[in-house]
């Protein structure tokens, strides 16, 4: 267990929020936002309902003083491997989003990786203060 310094907790609290936005926006709206961007709607409809479970989880993190190690280096990795799965989906030609899907997806994925690195640090700075 460490004990979670203020930047890890807002870092952890601030991807919850992002997360849970579109979460709710890719499955409330998936066809509108679908149309919008250029993407395929399953592609957004399972993104978000992952995200919806993600957005727990890291939401339940970031409101504790006291946490696990091991789960905050998997988000950590988590947002890490999805920035770049971001970049890979675009060169891949797997989709073909239209420009705002490439500005959206991009947006997400630099978000993303800031999130990461906030992350990281705030976990490097709780290394000092490990409980038992």
């Amino acid at each position: 267990m460490i004990h979670s310094s203020q930047l890890l907790r807002r870092a952890l609290l601030a991807d919850a929020v992002f997360s849970g936005v579109s979460a709710i926006a890719m499955v409330l709206d998936t066809g509108a936002l679908a149309s919008l961007l250029g993407l395929p709607e399953a592609l957004l409809r399972e993104t978000g309902l992952f995200l919806i479970a993600y957005t727990a989880l890291v939401g339940w993190l970031g409101a504790r003083t006291s946490l696990p190690k091991g789960p905050v280096i998997l988000v950590v990795a988590g947002n890490a491997a999805w920035t770049l799965a971001s970049i890979a989906l675009l060169l891949s030609g797997a989709v073909s989003p239209n420009l705002l899907g490439i500005i959206v997806i991009l947006a997400q994925a630099i978000a993303t990786g800031v999130f990461a690195e906030l992350q990281y640090m705030g976990l490097r700075r709780s290394q000092g203060v490990v409980t038992a």
